[in-house]
């Protein structure tokens, strides 16, 4: 007998939670705001009923885009920016200037997919989309529910379920200027209690196209089994493997990126990253009008890597670089209980989060050796003897401990308010495996440092119609120091978690009897004791909670679909200013802009179905003018891009598609940055990098299905 929800309509939103059919629950005759969103309470809601930004992506349009990469994905949602450092490498932005910085928490069905302290702003290679039923994502602070590093936001992705019934489907994609290639394999059927999905990809791009050495391979595959243990309680089973092995191709010096944007520096750095995540969970009716979910899981994620960003120190021909490997093995629970109750219409969603990671990591410098007619990095050699105190081998031992708590209630009638928070207590145990004493100490000393933090959150809605919705949100968001911010040197900072408080409020809408829908929000993130780098000497910094930031913008989704027409449009325009920087004692970035801050980010899709089978679209995005330096002297112009889409379905079982990337072969950087720090000399040419933009693009895909 296959899993049957219970005869509550809260424990079957919450068994089936991330289910299209759970929309149904909603209500929604196209009508009324009953779009269902499950990351904000940890359990279904309604948009009229959730006082926090929302964006989402479901299946459907996964499945008509055909996303190349996580990107392509994340940058339909309003206010979201993933930033393309080639072959699925990437940085974020979300209420927050593109950075690596540890700002983001990212979920698989609810449950970090890296613990704290270990923040990769690469992280979503580890990512597998064709096992992903919805993806969604909570614009600024969600540490009342997800802990640290929920500041910028948190994306959840949620894994689809089985299909009742067999299913199959594989495609194949190549393009025509990368020599980009990828196969995926989708197979998936219900057999009385136990239902089982198998999804997965393999991807493969050349070494030298259009761009020198940037080849990359990934494999990526999820293995989910859902057991109906009766009609009201289910055992799921998650297990997701990737493996990405990609050139780091690097950026370029300013007359490159004009002149030779094909060329790269590097010809031996990579990065080579291999994560597991097995999740059990166990969903049941443990209460009247209560449903618990107790999740274990366990990580193991491999980071090897030669990184590009650590060629520093050149004379002449010799250069200095790093080889190193950082890796995870985490084990964790995670309790989560909803309880219903018939007073004030009110939900109760609490729980426990246990999560002990250990963190080794080891570190070696290399002797790297320069062409200097070219520029071009060409080989290299371990030689820990030339920098003695950048070697590294230790292990930190965390342990993150935790308990959240999320009331819901109605008040009076069309008003909903909603009280939370997060106690979070995180400890980390250092050992230093180098020797100690005379020229071979290198590195921090052993210790063990704890933190704590309390997460608050509040919130309200307001039903003005069943059409149109207000809210009100106010939520703190934390990071505390990263291992490698506290033991990247010998001597270690003395450290406090940074906090970033939100005020925001929003307003959505449907409008032409549900063909247009709105949703549009106003907020304001200030940043306390952020950690920056402060020069005390030139070759001598550390980290200090020295910084202030602060976060103001407006953000705008429109989506439309009626008849053959249908559209979206996401804008955010922001400003993201230091308010206090103390960079050293003769600069002071104080009062202004944020490197790498667009004031604008804008997306667009308009599409057309001549016939059912039939659908073309063209997009749009567009990103604002922003400072490439902390002094405000540099700048990046920003840019506008056009995508072609098209989506034919032949048959029943048989589609082709396409797209072309950057219609109008437009010049362009993924990323933009300079080292110039507003004093001194300005040379473009050694202090401006860019991470440039692919060409003209096209690629066509075709896909087959059984069901």
């Amino acid at each position: 007998m296959p899993f049957k929800p219970s005869r509550l309509k809260s424990a079957l939103a919450l068994a089936c939670a991330g289910l299209p059919a759970c929309v149904a629950f909603a209500a929604d005759d196209n009508n009324t705001l009953g779009d269902i969103v499950v990351s904000a309470s940890r359990a279904p809601s309604t948009l009229a009923e959730t006082p926090t930004a929302v964006g989402h992506i479901d299946l459907k349009a996964i499945d008509t885009d055909k996303p190349k990469s996580v990107g392509e994905v994340m940058n339909q949602i309003p206010g979201v920016y993933w930033n393309d450092l080639g072959n699925e490498q990437h940085s974020m932005a979300i209420r927050q200037p593109i950075s690596t910085n540890p700002v983001y928490q990212y979920l698989e069905d609810g449950i970090p997919i890296r613990p704290l302290g270990v923040f990769n702003h690469n992280a979503l290679n580890e990512m597998n989309l064709d096992g992903t039923d919805s993806v969604e994502v909570i614009k600024g602070p969600a540490s009342s529910l997800y802990g640290s590093n929920a500041v910028g936001g948190a994306v959840n992705f949620i894994t689809a379920d089985p299909t009742r019934n067999p299913y199959f489907s594989s495609s194949y994609r190549r393009d025509n200027i990368s020599k980009f290639q990828r196969l995926d394999v989708n197979a998936s059927n219900t057999w009385d209690k136990l239902g089982i999905r198998v999804s997965g990809y393999q991807s493969h791009r050349d070494n030298n196209n259009w761009q020198q050495y940037s080849y990359g391979d990934k494999e990526a595959y999820t293995l989910r089994a859902d057991y109906a243990l009766n009609d009201t309680a289910r055992l799921k089973t998650t297990l997701v493997q990737t493996n990405l092995d990609t050139a780091m191709t690097g950026t370029l010096f300013e007359s490159d990126y004009r002149n030779n944007p094909g060329k790269s520096l590097n010809t031996f750095t990579y990065r080579k990253d291999r994560s597991t995540r097995l999740n059990v969970a166990w969903e049941g009716e443990t209460l009247p009008n209560g449903i618990t979910t107790l999740t274990a899981f366990y990580r193991n994620n491999d980071h090897g890597q030669l990184p590009s960003y650590t060629i520093t120190g050149c004379a002449g021909a010799t250069c200095r670089g790093t080889q190193n490997n950082n890796h995870v093995d985490s084990l964790g629970l995670d309790l989560k209980h909803e309880q219903n109750f018939d007073w004030m219409q009110s939900r109760l969603v609490s729980g426990l989060y246990l999560d002990f990671s250990n963190n080794p990591y080891i570190s070696n410098n290399l002797s790297i050796v320069r062409n200097t007619a070219t520029g071009q990095y060409i080989n290299y050699t371990l030689n820990n003897a030339a920098n003695p105190t950048g070697v590294r081998n230790y292990e930190a031992r965390i342990t993150n401990r935790a308990v959240f708590a999320q009331f819901e209630f109605t008040p009076v009638e069309k008003t909903r308010v909603v009280l939370g928070g997060r106690s979070d207590s995180i400890r980390y145990d250092f050992t230093n495996f180098l020797a100690s004493g005379g020229s071979a100490d290198f590195g921090a000393p052993n210790e063990t440092r704890e933190f704590s933090h309390f997460s608050p959150k509040a919130g309200a809605t307001f039903s003005f119609t069943p059409r149109t919705s207000a809210y009100v949100n106010l939520s703190e968001g934390f990071t505390p120091p990263e291992v490698s911010q506290l033991y990247g040197k010998t001597a270690i900072p003395n450290l406090r978690p940074a906090t970033y408080n939100n005020y925001e409020m929003g307003l959505r809408h449907k409008a032409m009897g549900g063909a247009l829908k709105v949703d549009s929000a106003l907020y304001r993130l200030d940043g306390h004791d952020t950690i920056v780098n402060y020069t005390i000497a030139p070759g001598n910094s550390e980290n200090r909670n020295a910084g202030k930031t602060r976060s103001s913008g407006f953000e705008l989704g429109l989506n439309y679909a009626q008849g053959a027409v249908d559209g979206r449009l996401g804008g955010s325009w922001a400003v993201h200013r230091f308010i206090d920087y103390q960079a050293s004692s003769t600069l002071d970035y104080s009062g202004k802009e944020q490197p790498q801050a667009p004031r604008q980010l804008l997306s667009a899709e308009l599409g057309y179905k001549p016939t059912e089978r039939l659908r073309v679209a063209l997009e749009a995005i567009k990103l604002g003018q922003y400072w490439m330096d902390n002094a405000n002297t540099v700048q990046y112009p920003g840019h506008s891009l056009f995508n072609l889409k098209a989506h034919w379905q032949i048959h029943k079982s048989l589609a082709v598609w396409g797209q072309i990337r950057n219609l109008l072969d437009k010049r362009y950087a993924d990323n933009a940055s300079s080292s110039y720090s507003g004093v001194g000399v300005y040379s473009p040419n050694t202090q401006n990098q860019y991470q440039v933009g692919a060409p003209r693009t096209a690629m066509v895909g075709l896909t087959y299905t059984m069901e």
